[in-house]
């Protein structure tokens, strides 16, 4: 029973001691402490604090390490996307090239003709003027 009891009383002791070291590592309580009580906790904090930027510049090298390896994988990404754009757009490219090539733009008047029109003297011309100036040729076929 005696030896339970020194027991809770040397745990009770630490469990004090500790208290009162995490009281001073966060700055309070620090009156009744000697000068170098005080040049020990400096120390102490000053070992703490280098351990904690230590550790903030690993994992900020580990975060830009990764930033990049996603950089490159995007850029990766988007020259297969430009290659395979190309390469199936040749066609439709075309095509809207050709549809652009019948119309002409003229300062900010736009004249659109109708392609394959079977008798000229079938068209009717007709002149549209609303946001933009637009003329073209109307066919019945």
């Amino acid at each position: 029973m005696q030896s339970w009891y020194q027991e809770v009383s040397k745990l009770k002791a630490k469990y004090e001691s500790l208290q009162r070291s995490q009281r001073h590592l966060l700055g309070e309580d620090l009156g009744p402490l000697s000068v170098k009580e005080l040049q020990n906790l400096e120390k102490q904090l000053e070992g703490s604090l280098s351990q904690a930027r230590q550790r903030k510049a690993q994992i900020m090298m580990e975060q830009m390490e990764e930033l990049r390896r996603k950089e490159r994988h995007l850029g990766d990404i988007n020259k297969q996307l430009k290659n395979k754009l190309e390469a199936e757009g040749q066609g439709s490219f075309r095509a809207i090239q050709g549809s652009w090539d019948s119309i002409t733009v003229v300062g900010n008047t736009t004249f659109s003709m109708q392609p394959s029109q079977s008798n000229p003297m079938d068209c009717e011309p007709t002149l549209q003027i609303g946001f933009s100036l637009s003329l073209s040729l109307s066919c019945n076929v």
